[in-house]
């Protein structure tokens, strides 16, 4: 014999309703507050940096390592130094260039645009490729940090403000795709893309670090931008790219910035 009530369905709803609640209560994630936070310094002492065990585990690696440095994949007939030169060194122009003819196609890849210009900065260079043959250490010595490049578009008259950045800094920073000429007073006196002047409302994509997009530098210009596209393409990476392909390395003495 079975029972039932009228009110049966409306408890049983009421009950379900409770115990769903509660087990929402129950595993609602509690809220931790940091009071004090403790720490201590360890010092890393002789006995522990001389251990023999850690040495033996280590010395493999550290060997493979600078075997693969080491190895010799190209070869350059002069020191490549960013101090020769007033407006532009060989190893400026060597990079530039190396950043154009590498970062294109990936950009071209990406975005199925070309890239107009390249501008790196002289101070990012930071060491000298000596005469002789070139490892991948030279390429970690010249760019000892992890930057990468970044495409931005550039409006016209934002590429002139560039320009001027350049003339006004006086220092050899690396560039490609752009002329610059200047009179006896180092005025500029026109600015050409493609051997035609720049336009003010015509977008131009640039190349550059992703610490100058940033405005590093004080290259400012690249904060009023209309896009950036990061290319995942690490600077260092480009050089050792380009060491690959090309055995022996001459640097480009092909002007860009003109003195009239």
């Amino acid at each position: 014999m079975t029972f039932k009530s009228k009110n049966m369905k409306p408890l049983y709803i009421i009950f379900v309703t409770t115990l769903t609640l509660l087990g929402a209560v129950s595993c609602k994630t509690k809220k931790y507050t940091n009071y004090q936070i403790e720490g201590k310094k360890i010092e890393v002492a002789s006995k522990y940096t001389s251990n023999e065990t850690i040495e033996s585990y280590i010395s493999p690696y550290r060997a493979h390592i600078n075997t693969d440095l080491d190895s010799v994949i190209s070869f350059t007939n002069e020191t490549l130094d960013k101090t020769k030169g007033e407006w532009q060194s060989n190893i400026g122009n060597l990079m530039a260039d190396a950043c154009m003819e590498f970062a294109s196609p990936v950009f071209k890849k990406q975005q199925n645009k070309p890239i107009d210009i390249v501008l790196l900065n002289s101070g990012g260079i930071r060491s000298i490729i000596p005469k002789g043959n070139i490892s991948k250490r030279n390429a970690f010595e010249v760019m000892p940090f992890e930057n990468s490049l970044i495409v931005v578009a550039l409006k016209g008259e934002e590429i002139i403000a560039m320009a001027k950045h350049i003339i006004k800094e006086k220092k050899p920073h690396p560039l490609n795709g752009l002329k610059i000429f200047l009179d006896k007073e180092n005025t500029i006196t026109k600015v050409l893309f493609n051997d035609k002047a720049i336009e003010n409302n015509t977008i131009y994509y640039v190349a550059t670090s992703d610490y100058l997009a940033n405005g590093g530098d004080n290259m400012t210009f690249f904060l009023k931008n209309e896009g950036s596209f990061d290319l995942n393409y690490k600077m260092r990476n480009v050089l050792i790219d380009y060491f690959y392909k090309y055995k022996t390395i001459e640097a480009s003495t092909v002007q860009r910035i003109i003195k009239e």
